[in-house]
């Protein structure tokens, strides 16, 4: 009894409640609630003028806002454009550009929500609008990440966000753009079903045009009259607080309680018979609309399909309606050497500037002037000198700024041309990677409007160089080992790959080292052009690669006929022509798509076959350019012997990487420069007189196969694109070999050349002590009946004969 007693009174101690406290407490908390409130309030509008400010200062603000946020605040010599300081511009950079984009304004509203629901206003359904507010933050990321995801490189202010591109990218990659855009759409169209009533209120059944239906108000209420009448009275109060759960339960239950009546089902019967009414129209009724007078045309339709097809014009021809579903290389194959940036810092550019001072003025060189722009690799000083100093005494102390400035490939020009000044290349100590992720990215690739164009990489001026190959119209690439050539070819190509599909273009491969431009093998049905009987979609052996710059040639004079019979001047006029169906192809006009050859170690074709390459090789470079054959040539030695007048002569544009000595720089580029660069894709490229430095964009070997297997998944032609066929002058016509007339030493000399496996003219002669001429027909009728192969120049001919059994039974059958 004590110890209940004990209970009991504790129980009554607890529910003792002192009013001064508790009314105390009650009027802290309301405080607390206010402050909140208003502290809630005020970092809404603080963001809301950092997320505004942010929309102009951005691009100024962009390169202080990728330092560390410890080092931003702690440094105060770092100044920002935002009105709300280094904070505001660093939540804005956070929120805008790295989060959700130009959503993240709704960010601010839900603030708002909280600050007002917390100062006691009356908001309703917090919960609900936070999320319906979340959803739109998020689709509206996706959507802008689709829509502006491929000019990202080229804003300062990315409009979905990076979580908006990721998610845009990722959906592209899994469902397509055409499927992001459906995805896009239906979500779009559920949220506003979802959310507002007047939006479904668009799609309700409208009243036929007769004269409406007089309802009798006696009679009971239909499941539509009770749902209209919800509508209007959610509508009047709060439409986006719609309670749809309430309204399909008051539905059912009128529905149960009051029966369709004989005048609701009337009306159901009168617009189905509209409805199919209209259906019947459409199936027998087509509507020409007239954009003149604004007055459609509806003719009905008949079963004369013929009369239907002469009225009708002809639509243009689409060269790409073969691979109508093609899709063009994404750029998320390509690698992002963003992190590996680098910039050039003020104190290098100020001692730079202060060391080639110095030095000038220990030659008695005074400067009025001194510029500098940095380029991703070199970095340009320009300087006025003053009056009465001559350039020859500047450009003579090229070897002394570079011992100043203790740096390699110091280049002057001197002087620039159209500026008046002088120019000093000084290479930057932490060069910077120009990846071709960046250049195929950019705006000025992106609207180029240039029929083949091409992205080698950024100027020095950090401008992105893009140029038409048909206006080069063929290319000489050289430099020296390791130097970046063969990655200069790769960002060629890969230009091309990114812009045009594969019946706008095709190329022919030829690399004698046969590795360099292996990688490309795949595409040999979507891009290649090859012999018909060749095998390799890439031309390795010499006699093939012969044959087929003959064959080019042969294609070249066809398309030369043909464009005479259209009477066009070149490839875009004719082609023009063809796709406006002015020319029939039953007269043997095609279209055609421009051909681009690309060579590889053209040293090893001229010391290997000469003439027989050259000269074919410069016929095409004269001839080819207006019919759209255009020829990029690489090659590691750029001597004399292998870089002749010839083709010189008819390749006016030429790349030069980094070359040993000034000789070879003056053989590419007939100047000294080439031998002055870095490496490592530092290149000069001229056409004509102008000489440009560029850093090459990289394209690395994982790239390449990325972009190949991307394009070999995909519908490809039957075969690849087939070049006329090339016969020989040695196999038809005038001195052809004719076996039933051998030489009486001909069995002879053939077991000859195959027991001692070499197949020599000379070695027959001395044998067979016969004279030089009668020695060389032999050989020649050998060649013919598949003994030897074909000359090779000084070499000794090749023996196809391995034994003595297969020569006999040959000589059997002959």
């Amino acid at each position: 009894m004590a110890e209940q007693k004990k209970s009991n009174s504790k129980s009554v101690k607890k529910k003792v409640v002192n009013p001064k406290i508790e009314a105390s407490k009650k009027a802290r908390r309301e405080k607390i609630r206010l402050v909140f409130g208003f502290g809630i309030l005020a970092v809404a509008l603080f963001l809301l003028f950092a997320f505004g400010s942010f929309l102009f200062n951005a691009k100024a603000d962009q390169s202080k806002l990728q330092i560390n946020w410890l080092e931003l605040i702690r440094d105060p010599e770092i100044k920002v454009a935002n009105i709300t300081g280094k904070t505001g511009a660093w939540i804005a950079d956070v929120f805008i550009n790295r989060w959700f984009g130009l959503s993240s304004f709704l960010f601010i509203y839900i603030l708002s929500l909280f600050g007002f629901r917390l100062l006691n206003r009356d908001v309703k359904s917090i919960l609900s609008k936070i999320i319906r507010t979340l959803i739109i933050v998020l689709w509206f990321s996706i959507a802008l990440g689709y829509l502006f995801g491929s000019r990202y490189e080229s804003m300062s202010i990315y409009p979905g966000g990076s979580y908006g591109y990721q998610l845009s990218v990722w959906l592209n990659s899994f469902i397509g753009k055409v499927g992001t855009f459906i995805m896009l759409l239906v979500t779009l169209l559920a949220y506003l079903i979802f959310s507002f009533a007047w939006f479904v209120n668009l799609f309700k059944p409208k009243t036929p045009t007769q004269a409406p239906l007089q309802k009798n108000p006696k009679d009971p209420m239909t499941v539509e009259d009770i749902a209209d009448r919800l509508f209007k009275e959610d509508e009047a109060n709060d439409s986006e607080d719609d309670d749809e759960t309430d309204l399909m339960a008051t539905a059912e239950k009128n529905q149960v309680q009051r029966p369709l009546t004989t005048d609701a089902l009337k009306k159901n019967l009168l617009e189905d018979t509209i409805n199919r009414g209209e259906d019947e129209q459409q199936e027998v009724f087509k509507v020409i609309p007239d954009d003149d007078d604004g007055l459609d045309i509806m003719v009905e339709k008949t079963d004369d399909h013929e009369e239907e097809y002469e009225n009708i014009p002809q639509e243009a021809y689409d060269p790409t309606l073969d691979l109508s579903n093609y899709t063009f290389p994404t750029i998320e194959l390509l690698e992002d050497y963003s992190h590996l940036k680098t910039e050039v810092s003020d104190e290098e550019l100020i001692e730079n500037k202060n060391k080639i001072v110095e030095t000038l003025r220990n030659f008695k060189i005074e400067i009025t002037k001194i510029k500098a722009t940095i380029g991703p690799t070199v970095t340009l000083y320009e300087i006025v000198p003053a009056q009465g100093i001559r350039i020859s005494k500047i450009k003579n102390l090229e070897d002394d700024i570079a011992l100043s400035l203790s740096a390699l490939g110091i280049r002057i020009i001197a002087p620039i041309p159209g500026r008046g000044t002088i120019g000093i290349e000084v290479p930057n100590r932490n060069p910077q990677v120009v990846s071709m992720r960046s250049i195929i990215a950019s705006k000025k690739f992106q609207e180029t409007t240039a029929e083949l164009p091409i992205a080698m990489g950024r100027t020095i001026s950090n401008e992105t160089f893009v140029f038409d190959l048909t206006k080069m119209p063929h290319i000489l690439v050289a430099g020296a080992t390791g130097q970046g050539k063969s990655v200069g070819l790769n960002a060629i190509i890969a230009s091309i790959l990114y812009k045009k599909h594969p019946s706008q273009v095709k190329f022919v491969f030829i690399d004698p080292k046969k590795v360099e431009l292996n990688l490309y093998a795949s595409l040999e049905k979507h891009f290649l052009a090859k012999l018909p009987d060749s095998e390799e979609p890439i031309i390795t052996d010499f006699e093939k690669v012969k044959a087929t710059l003959n064959s080019v040639g042969i294609e070249m004079d066809s398309r030369y006929d043909l464009l005479k019979i259209a009477h066009t001047r070149n490839i875009k006029e004719y082609n023009k022509k063809f796709i406006e169906r002015r020319l029939n192809p039953e007269k043997g006009h095609r279209y055609m798509p421009y051909i681009v050859v690309v060579i590889d170690e053209f040293a090893d074709l001229i010391m290997t076959a000469g003439k027989e390459i050259e000269l074919p090789i410069a016929r095409i470079a004269q001839l080819a350019r207006a019919v759209g054959i255009h020829m990029v040539i690489a090659t590691q030695r750029p001597s004399a012997n292998i870089i002749t007048g010839i083709i010189k002569a008819n390749f006016p544009s030429r790349i030069a990487f980094k070359v040993a000595s000034m000789i070879d720089s003056r053989t590419i580029l007939d100047q000294s420069g080439a031998n002055q660069l870095i490496g490592k894709g530092d290149m000069l490229i001229t056409s004509g007189s102008e000489l440009l430095r560029l850093q090459c964009a990289l394209v690395d070997t994982p790239e390449v196969e990325r972009i190949c297997e991307f394009i070999a998944a995909q519908q490809s032609y039957p075969t690849a694109y087939l070049l006329p066929e090339y016969v020989g002058d040695d196999n038809d016509g005038f001195g052809a070999v004719d076996l039933n007339n051998r030489d009486e030493f001909f069995d002879d000399a053939a077991r000859l050349i195959v027991m001692n496996q070499q197949g020599s003219t000379s070695m027959i002669q001395r044998k067979f002590s016969i004279g030089y001429n009668r020695a060389g027909r032999i050989m020649d009728q050998l060649e013919a009946a598949g003994i030897v192969g074909p000359s090779e120049g000084s070499k000794a001919r090749r023996v196809l004969m391995q034994d003595e059994y297969s020569l006999e039974q040959l000589l059997n059958s002959l």
